[in-house]
């Protein structure tokens, strides 16, 4: 008898502090309010499968070569984005026409050459110190043994042209006198295909103090249709949204509740998971920093890093969506009245 009072009173105090932390999520959860719903709708809506085609048909064309890290197709592409960013009046972080940060030969192993990664960016109005990363690599594979170009339409070809269509929503709200209230860093990484190694530069010479940066999301890969979802194509993976940040979790669920209801995947998010995802793709080197992040991803298919990876595979109406997804979270965690918290920082969570 006596055990069994020993071990309900342990049974009572866990169910106790199981109530009070699910007391913390659900205030957590109801203290999300989304900011500007009818500007997010229409600026989002200026990201069209269109423009999405149009530019990746150009990225992922020959005549960047597969954009392989320090090679002639990549410093083309990288020249594409900058002449983009030029044309659109989104301005550069250095200010006047540098958009590079040059990542030098020394910084990679044997017989790669000197890389850049891109950097766009739309200063905040009211609180410009804190930063929002938006980021994609831009390099891929190059040419193949046997002369083939791996085109990266969807890796990450697909996460590049996001980019560059979420940038202009957001510059076009600047335009009329709804520019975020944080600031945005639009970050098009290289190196991404040999190891993370343009984002590991970025994080240890950040343009931005690492410790004013709240948020990195991720997009790599995010055109096509993985066969675990063929019969179900409105779906997105969603890997490391809660690992830092329950906040940054529950705002992207409400954000898409309200908006997209896109399916979202968290299998990939699992610890356990034997693919790893959450350490493969450029986020990571910011979570390692403590850096809320969420990496958006399509999952593999049958033309992963193959040359048969072409923008004519690439679902645009999909695209889409999910680029204005990623925009409309973006602009709540850029205009919400609080800075993002961490879990460690979060006072609900206390």
């Amino acid at each position: 008898m006596k055990a069994f009072c020993i071990l309900s009173v342990f049974t009572l105090l866990g169910t106790c502090a199981t109530e009070k932390y699910s007391t913390k999520i659900e205030n957590l959860k109801n203290s999300i309010k989304l900011v500007d719903s009818t500007k997010v709708v229409k600026y989002a809506n200026t990201i069209t499968s269109k423009e999405l085609s149009k530019h990746l048909y150009k990225f992922s064309s020959d005549e960047f070569q597969g954009r392989e890290v320090g090679e002639l197709g990549q410093k083309l592409a990288a020249n594409f984005l900058k002449d983009y960013y030029i044309n659109e009046e989104i301005a550069s972080p250095y200010e006047g026409s540098n958009y590079y940060q040059i990542i030098p030969k020394s910084f990679f192993f044997k017989d790669i050459k000197a890389s850049e990664n891109v950097l766009a960016f739309i200063k905040g109005s009211e609180k410009p110190e804190e930063v929002i990363i938006i980021s994609a690599h831009l390099d891929h594979l190059g040419i193949t043994e046997d002369g083939k170009v791996n085109h990266g339409a969807d890796d990450d070809g697909s996460g590049t042209v996001a980019i560059m269509e979420i940038a202009q929503a957001f510059n076009q709200a600047k335009r009329d006198g709804y520019g975020p209230k944080r600031s945005i860093l639009f970050l098009h990484l290289t190196a991404e295909e040999i190891g993370k190694m343009g984002s590991e530069f970025y994080t240890q010479h950040p343009v931005f103090p690492l410790k004013n940066t709240i948020a990195n999301l991720n997009i790599d890969m995010i055109g096509r249709v993985d066969q675990i979802h063929e019969n179900n194509e409105n779906y997105i993976y969603l890997i490391g949204s809660n690992r830092l940040s329950k906040e940054l979790h529950y705002i992207s669920e409400t954000v898409n509740n309200t908006y997209y209801n896109i399916n979202i995947d968290y299998r990939y998010n699992s610890e356990r998971d034997r693919n790893q995802y959450y350490s493969r793709s450029d986020h990571y080197n910011f979570a390692k920093h403590g850096i809320p992040v969420i990496f958006y991803f399509n999952g593999e298919h049958e033309d992963y890093h193959k040359s048969t990876d072409t923008p004519d595979k690439i679902n645009y109406a999909l695209l889409q969506k999910r680029a204005r997804l990623i925009f409309a979270t973006a602009w709540q965690i850029a205009n919400q009245p609080n800075r993002l918290a961490t879990d460690k920082e979060n006072v609900l969570l206390k």
